[in-house]
């Protein structure tokens, strides 16, 4: 007699989360922009935006690289995005733009980066990645946000040079309308446009024009601050 045939128990395929170790390893370098959709925008608030250069190429502070692409931030303000101020550092770039929706600020942006990044491999006569990874944005929504992404921007170079006056002409600082200290500067051809927005144009404004002398906030106290959405 045969031996009676044992039933097992079927269990249906399933994924079954995440495995240990699975992925890809941390590299040692901070992590970029994050793939994923980018959120709507309100043409009413400005964008402050940030631009990391890839890892090892030569600081875009020094000649002939800064005119490369100070030339591209002055063709950028087109097809409804609009730059308003920069300021360029030696692996990123700093942007306060105006943009009439999402599609006119990724596309703007898009095509500022990809100009940018054809005139630097010109200069450099090479090949490859200029920017380590996509745009971040943030929206500004308040008139407090505004003047602080004004500081941050124009004063950007005071958190990674050892400077304690004057303007960083690295930037948009020496056009910028809204110093507390009048500059009798030489300034040349603009390369950014004015505002439209009212939070950009008048509503910071309230709260007092800059002085020269302001710094960004520190890391610690930038944490401290809410950050908005774009939405």
């Amino acid at each position: 007699m045969g031996r009676r045939p044992i039933q097992l128990e079927l269990r249906p395929r399933t994924w079954g989360g995440q495995r240990r170790g699975a992925g890809r390893k941390p590299s040692g370098r901070k992590v970029g922009v994050p793939h994923r959709a980018r959120p709507g925008h309100d043409a009413r608030h400005p964008v402050h935006v940030t631009l990391r250069a890839f890892h090892g190429l030569p600081s875009l502070r020094t000649e002939p690289l800064f005119p490369a692409v100070r030339h591209g931030l002055s063709q950028a303000s087109r097809n409804g995005l609009r730059v308003l101020h920069f300021s360029v550092q030696r692996d990123h770039v700093h942007l306060l733009v105006e943009a009439l929706d999402v599609r006119a600020l990724s596309r703007g942006l898009q095509g500022l980066a990809i100009r940018i990044a054809k005139r630097v491999n010109r200069v450099l006569a090479r090949r490859g990645r200029v920017w380590a990874d996509r745009f971040h944005a943030r929206a500004l929504r308040t008139p407090r946000e505004v003047r602080n992404a004004l500081i941050y921007i124009l004063q950007n170079w005071r958190k990674h040079l050892r400077v304690t006056r004057g303007l960083d002409w690295r930037s948009s600082a020496i056009w910028f309308q809204g110093w507390a200290v009048p500059f009798g500067l030489t300034k040349g051809t603009c390369p950014v446009v004015g505002a439209r927005t009212w939070l950009a144009a008048v509503g910071w404004r309230r709260l007092g024009l800059i002085h020269p002398d302001e710094r960004p906030a520190s890391a610690r106290r930038r944490r401290l601050i809410p950050r908005v959405r774009m939405t």
